[in-house]
């Protein structure tokens, strides 16, 4: 993990996006206060994998999408 000020981190945003791919974490600081970490994302947001667990719903009742009674004040 390397430190850096925000004057480093905009003379040398390149080269930092390149090391936080490479895996490395970047803190950026003002003065010696950290305010934000440059880490690259995932390479693949997770997927959602639908029919994964196929029978698990065996009965939806009728009035799922109904707002309930209880409930009519905050949807006004």
């Amino acid at each position: 993990m390397e430190q850096v000020t925000i004057h480093q981190a905009a003379t040398e945003l390149f080269r930092l996006i390149q090391r936080a791919l490479d895996g490395e974490e970047i803190i950026i600081a003002e003065g010696s206060r950290p305010l934000v970490r440059l880490q690259a994302l995932p390479s693949e947001p997770a997927k959602r994998i639908l029919g994964k667990y196929p029978g698990l719903i065996r009965h939806m009742a009728s009035d799922f999408d109904e707002t309930p009674e209880d409930f009519a004040d905050y949807t006004a």
